[in-house]
């Protein structure tokens, strides 16, 4: 996307953020008499972090799709269920600076919230004015804990979201985080060498001239912990280069390569990517939209539950 394409999207972002957020119990400025610069201190954390270790940015983003999959964002994530994601020092150090700054006030619902918005525009994808006002949850269980999982399939995946309060275009949009980041080779190894039916062992799926790549990177008799780029060529920058990897037979997922194979979830691939050069969706723009529209679901504000001191416990 060219400069003068994003700032369009930016711009319209910061425009129709407002009408997004209607009736959520939410608002952009929820801290502007509370708190002095909240996001300038966040944004500010992020960056010290991103700049030693850039690998927090896909983390942090996990982070808060994570978050929304346990309770509904309200940093239950942070406080017991923890997954293994990168990320938790930054939202610890936001917080301790927070504290700093105006006690009591800032919840880490929030924070995750946005951090994960930050992580997205560090890594060249795009901004958007988020909602802030959530509440953070006192109860975070492991049991709660029901993410998708790399095999499932369409059906799966669109019926967690639908449960959710998610549409199908959202499914497609918000799994194009895996834009940024990496994978580790348990979570698809199987996929390498379990089909006796292909010459390579490799599931046909997969592109053949990506088949080795992959093998060399995770070897069979690897102990599963080796890492892979999820959007290979471009891993580090927030893209639309990984719904072309998934349109060219190059997911690293099973579950994010049946997004191209399922004409349910193909159309919006084909919509971000176009047709004749012609994109009749924006992925950078459509992902501002939608994780706004998660990060608004099931949270909780007003009387419900606490603003925590720690992000790690409850008080």
């Amino acid at each position: 996307m060219g400069l003068l394409r994003a700032m369009i999207c930016v711009f319209l972002l910061l425009g129709f953020a407002s009408i997004w957020v209607d009736g959520q119990g939410t608002r952009v400025g929820f801290y502007s008499e509370s708190c002095r610069r909240p996001e300038s201190i966040v944004r500010t954390t992020v960056e010290d972090h991103f700049k030693s270790n850039p690998a927090v940015a896909p983390g942090l983003l996990r982070m808060h799709f994570h978050d929304y999959f346990v309770q509904g964002c309200d940093a239950s994530l942070t406080n017991g269920a923890n997954l293994d994601l990168r990320g938790f020092e930054v939202i610890d150090d936001a917080k301790s600076r927070l504290e700093a700054a105006c006690p009591g006030v800032v919840s880490c619902a929030d924070i995750l919230a946005l951090a994960a918005r930050d992580s997205v525009d560090l890594t060249r994808g795009i901004s958007w004015k988020v909602p802030t006002g959530r509440r953070d949850g006192r109860v975070s269980l492991a049991s709660d804990v029901d993410l998708p999982g790399p095999s499932d399939t369409i059906d799966v995946q669109k019926q967690q979201f639908q449960a959710r309060g998610l549409e199908t275009q959202d499914l497609v949009t918000l799994l194009g985080a895996h834009t940024i980041g990496t994978a580790a080779c348990e979570f698809f190894k199987y996929r390498l060498y379990n089909f006796t039916n292909t010459g390579t062992g490799a599931d046909p799926t997969i592109n053949p001239s990506f088949v080795a790549q992959l093998q060399s990177l995770c070897p069979e008799k690897g102990d599963g912990t080796e890492c892979v780029d999820l959007d290979t060529g471009s891993a580090d920058r927030f893209d639309d280069d990984y719904f072309e990897n998934l349109r060219d037979g190059k997911g690293v997922l099973e579950s994010d390569q049946r997004l191209s194979n399922d004409p349910s979830t193909k159309t919006f691939i084909q919509r971000f990517l176009g047709m004749r050069g012609q994109r009749d969706l924006n992925f950078k723009f459509e992902f501002g939209k939608s994780m706004v529209k998660m990060s608004n679901i099931a949270v909780k504000t007003g009387p419900q539950g606490e603003i925590r001191r720690v992000c790690s416990k409850i008080n």
